[in-house]
């Protein structure tokens, strides 16, 4: 009888990010995270998943903290655990394109700030838009995870795949992830492309998915069986859902298996008991919508990520016309078809979205263009798998020439324009980058922490804009 060869799957957490992301917002406070470090750093994780994503915008528009000091505190209380953020490519954490200079520093002081590993994804899966982050993490010795940013549609063939992750490899990446926003990658189409992928690399693979269509867990089960080296899973109270499958659960279907993790359940458990009391309260104050927590098969026809389903209500609420919700779902795969098929997240998911809105409200396709849906039409935001529909692309932007080569190419380096605009208000060098970042939101949180130093009222230290947003 065969030796049964042991190859323990690997689990990266992300209660701290993704979770909490995609089920309350990313409204978790520094002060709650810190008291529970001391016993996730226990577990053994492969790495935990703490920054990134839209952490970095909520932190300041809404948590009135410093990322970068949530960062420092946290790398301060994970002595053993590797930590992990998210990355846009060359849109860093925001929502369009930076010049080269900008990309670098901003890895440049992830790093020396105490992030491990940089996931980096492009929305377009344009590699030219990762080649400039992947060459910074190098550079500082971060581990350079380049994501594949997981879509369906005729053109996405495990050809196309499997050439992704070739390129990935030569670009200097040191590992792969898939990158599954929407829950759209199900159990067999998961053997297969991890099998095609193992064949042509040999680097590690990681899997993120969210439960949105219900799947989640299945997918990781047939993933791990054809060689996924790592998984990403979230504490039982911020599992499932719009959020990824529960860690207690994948550590028990592996237990006794080849793919045993060897986590500790107990001390998994302490840990489940502390965040619970947390979901509780976002459940009873509204912040945790029920309807997030369900399974929605839907997504598989619309492809719509959890966090883009919330941000659809909330701008249909805005203009009073909740009633046009499922109108609006059927406008997205037409509208994501007219900019080139892309993959829908961040910040495609939100251009595609609102222009899907627009197109619903008016009454008139493309009769309100948003500036991010021209930029798309543009090349700005690079080249996509599909031309766009030439009518809408006449439409959206006339006669402009579109960009053909890498947008960021044509930019100047902003960093030291940057630095003289905010000067008045830097205290720390990471300052210039929350600026660059989010100007007129990092302006607000200057005048906050400064109004919090002479303590001040912050609506009293700023009468012309009011009170900080919270």
């Amino acid at each position: 009888m065969a030796e049964v060869v042991k190859k323990p799957v690997k689990i990266m957490e992300t209660v701290l990010r993704d979770a909490h992301q995609s089920l309350i917002a990313t409204r978790m406070t520094t002060e709650q995270m810190l008291p529970i470090i001391e016993k996730m750093d226990k577990v053994g994780y492969h790495a935990v998943e703490c920054w990134g994503g839209a952490t970095f915008d909520a932190s300041l528009r809404f948590l009135h903290e410093d990322p970068w000091e949530r960062l420092r505190k946290l790398r301060d209380g994970f002595k053993n655990t590797k930590l992990q953020m998210l990355f846009r490519g060359q849109n860093i954490l925001g929502y369009r394109p930076y010049a080269d200079d900008v990309v670098e520093y901003f890895v440049q002081k992830s790093a020396a700030n105490g992030i491990d590993i940089i996931r980096i994804f492009d929305c377009m899966n344009d590699m030219r838009n990762l080649q400039t982050a992947v060459h910074a993490a190098n550079k500082e010795k971060a581990h350079a995870q380049v994501a594949l940013s997981y879509t369906t549609g005729d053109a996405y063939t495990l050809e196309y795949w499997v050439d992704m992750a070739k390129k990935i490899e030569e670009m200097g990446a040191d590992s792969i992830c898939i990158k599954d926003m929407a829950g759209l990658l199900v159990p067999y189409k998961a053997t297969e492309l991890v099998t095609a992928l193992k064949e042509v690399t040999n680097l590690p693979i990681q899997l993120h998915t969210h439960y949105t269509s219900g799947v989640a867990a299945m997918t990781y089960m047939k993933a791990v069986e054809a060689g996924v080296d790592i998984i990403d899973t979230a504490m039982s109270p911020f599992a499932m859902g719009t959020s990824q499958p529960a860690t207690e659960v994948m550590v028990e279907t592996f237990k006794d298996t080849p793919y045993d993790t060897g986590l500790d359940q107990n001390l998994l458990s302490e840990i489940a008991d502390y965040f619970r009391p947390m979901k509780d309260e976002a459940l009873d104050t509204g912040l945790m919508n029920p309807k997030n927590l369900g399974v929605n098969i839907k997504t598989l026809l619309y492809q719509v990520p959890g966090g883009m389903l919330s941000n659809l209500t909330s701008q249909l609420k805005e203009q009073h016309a909740e009633d046009k919700f499922y109108e609006v779902l059927e406008e997205v795969p037409r509208v994501r078809k007219d900019l080139g098929e892309c993959p829908l997240v961040t910040p495609s998911s939100q251009i595609v979205g609102t222009q899907a809105v627009f197109n619903v409200i008016m009454g008139e396709r493309y009769k309100m263009v948003t500036k991010e849906t021209r930029d798309v039409l543009s090349g700005k935001y690079g080249a996509t798998i599909k031309p766009f529909n030439p009518e809408v692309q006449k439409k959206c932007i006339g006669d402009t020439e579109p960009i053909t080569c890498r947008y960021a190419d044509l930019l100047e380096p902003e960093l030291d324009k940057l630095e003289a605009e905010m000067s008045k208000w830097k205290e720390q060098d990471e300052d210039v980058l929350t600026y660059a970042l989010f100007p007129q939101v990092a302006v607000e949180f200057f005048k906050y922490r400064e109004a919090q130093k002479t303590k001040v009222d912050p609506a009293a230290a700023d009468s012309e804009n009011g009170a900080y947003p919270v």
